[in-house]
């Protein structure tokens, strides 16, 4: 039977040009490696090479185990390599998907920085909206979801990266922009332009509409940021966004922000991740990265607090 040994010592031999070149570079004595190759040989029923030629002369079987042998010999080194760079956590898989409002503008900057520092790590990012993430993140599809709604899933974790306002944006000559903040009763009579997801997971129903059990008069639904901020700047409804995502816009003068009661809402975004990955390095160096660089981009956001 043909084992890597085999395939390994014919290399060798071919590579070294004699038995007594081949033997040191295996690290076994000449003899043993006579031994071997005869072995092979009554196994095959064959012989592999032409004794007394140096280098050595292989036949069409010797040749046939090169050829199986320069297939999978570079195989095994890739593996082996790859096995190492995983025990050190140098190497792996990080596919991230998003649960929440436009977190892919702020989440570039960090993935360009994890690129440089890992470049062994296979990056992808799932755009668009995904109510199952969660789900998929157990399953293996997914290796890091981005979201402010944690399960109960005992098989996750979730990280918190930052705490974030949850306000109203409107027109500038809207009749709620001269207010300081706003009561859902005030919504009653909006549309309101949101991404399309469940209303559950959306901060301004979960945490302000649905608890007042106050509806909007209409509902639109815009997967692009910058498309529910021209909605809403052109006096075709309101749209409820983190401060952080909404802040631009208001630098532009092209809407105002209200925060959602007098006290205002604040959340807590989180990456959730699976448990068995939570040492990993490239997975806290990438936790560390988003926090970091939110830090550095973000306007309105703060450090995760324990809520009281």
């Amino acid at each position: 039977m043909i084992d890597i040994r085999h395939l390994r010592t014919l290399a060798a031999l071919r590579e070294a040009g004699s038995l007594a070149e081949a033997a040191e570079r295996l690290h076994l004595t000449q003899s043993a490696l006579s031994h071997q190759l005869k072995g092979l040989e009554e196994d095959a029923g064959l012989s592999l090479f032409v004794r007394k030629t140096n280098p050595p002369r292989f036949t069409r079987a010797g040749d046939r185990l090169l050829e199986l042998a320069d297939l999978i010999l570079p195989a095994l080194r890739d593996a082996e390599r790859d096995l190492g760079k995983l025990k050190n956590g140098r190497a792996g898989r990080l596919v991230m998907a998003i649960e929440c409002h436009s977190c892919f503008e702020w989440l570039m900057p960090a993935l360009n920085c994890f690129r440089n520092d890992w470049p062994e790590v296979e990056l992808d990012f799932v755009s668009g909206f995904h109510g199952d993430a969660q789900e998929m993140l157990a399953k293996r599809e997914l290796d890091l979801v981005v979201t402010s709604n944690p399960s109960t899933n005992r098989e996750l974790r979730f990280v918190p990266l930052f705490d974030y306002e949850a306000v109203l944006v409107v027109a500038l000559t809207h009749p709620l922009a001269g207010k300081s903040f706003v009561e859902p009763q005030d919504l009653a009579a909006e549309t309101l332009i949101t991404y399309p997801v469940d209303q559950e997971r959306l901060d301004i129903f979960a945490q302000f509409l649905l608890p007042a059990g106050v509806h909007p008069a209409k509902t639109r639904n815009s997967e692009i940021t910058l498309m529910m901020v021209q909605l809403v700047a052109s006096g075709r409804g309101v749209c409820g966004l983190p401060s952080w995502a909404a802040q631009e816009y208001v630098n532009r003068g092209w809407i105002k922000t209200l925060p959602l009661g007098e006290k205002g809402i604040w959340r807590t975004l989180h990456a959730a991740i699976r448990e068995e990955d939570a040492e990993t390095a490239f997975v806290q160096d990438f936790l560390e990265t988003a926090r970091t660089s939110s830090e550095a981009t973000l306007a309105g956001i703060r450090p995760f607090r324990i809520k009281t």
